[in-house]
C-alpha cells in the first residue's frame, strides 16, 4: 500500500476521532490503515507505513482484535502474521456500537435501575429528583430496547430503514 496525502489525511483524522471516542490515537490510526488497505498487512508493514514502533503496533493490534475490529489472516508459505480490518462499513458500525453499548450503555442502565429503586425509599429525595431519575431511566431503556431490536436486522434492511428515516424527515419537516 502506498501512502498518499489523502490516505494520510484520513488516517490522521481517524486517529483524532479515536481520541474523542475514547480510544487511543494509534489504535484508531491502525484500524483506519487496515480498513483502507486493499490487502492484509503485517506488523512490520504497519510499523513502516505509520512510523510507529513495532511493539506499539503489536499492542494496538491485540486491542483491535479484542474489539473484534481486526482479524489475523494466514498466508500460505509465509511465517508472518497478517492483519485486516472489517471492510463492510455497516458491520464495522455494528461492532463499534456493540462495544460502546457494553462499555457505556449497559453500566449506565444498571446504575439508573439501582438509583430508581433506591430513590423511592430515600426520605430526603424530592419529587423532581425522583422524576428526573425515572425519566433518564426510561430514556436509556428506550435506547437499549431500540438497539436490541435493530441488532438482529440485516445490514441491507438497516440501510433501507435509514433511507426511510431520511424520507420521513423530508416529508414531515424538522
Amino acid at each position: 500500500m502506498k501512502m498518499t496525502p489523502t490516505i494520510e489525511k484520513y488516517i490522521n483524522h481517524w486517529g483524532e476521532m479515536g481520541i474523542r471516542w475514547g480510544t487511543n490515537r494509534t489504535v484508531a490510526q491502525i484500524q483506519a490503515l487496515l480498513y483502507l488497505s486493499p490487502k492484509p498487512l503485517t506488523t512490520e508493514n504497519i510499523s513502516v507505513l505509520l512510523s510507529i514502533e513495532k511493539s506499539t503496533v503489536s499492542t494496538s493490534l491485540r486491542e483491535l482484535q479484542n474489539y473484534g475490529l481486526v482479524q489475523m489472516q494466514y498466508i500460505e508459505d509465509d511465517k508472518n502474521d497478517y492483519f485486516e480490518s472489517i471492510h463492510d462499513v455497516w458491520e464495522l458500525f455494528r461492532v463499534i456500537i456493540e462495544k460502546r453499548k457494553e462499555k457505556e450503555l449497559s453500566p449506565t442502565l444498571m446504575m439508573l435501575k439501582e438509583c430508581s429503586r433506591e430513590i423511592e425509599i430515600e426520605d430526603q429525595a424530592d419529587d423532581i429528583t425522583r422524576e428526573r431519575i425515572h425519566n433518564m431511566l426510561s430514556f436509556v431503556e428506550s435506547i437499549n430496547d431500540w438497539y436490541e431490536k435493530i441488532r438482529s436486522i440485516s445490514n441491507s434492511t438497516l440501510r433501507k430503514i435509514m433511507k426511510l428515516g431520511n424520507a420521513i424527515t423530508s416529508l414531515v419537516g424538522k
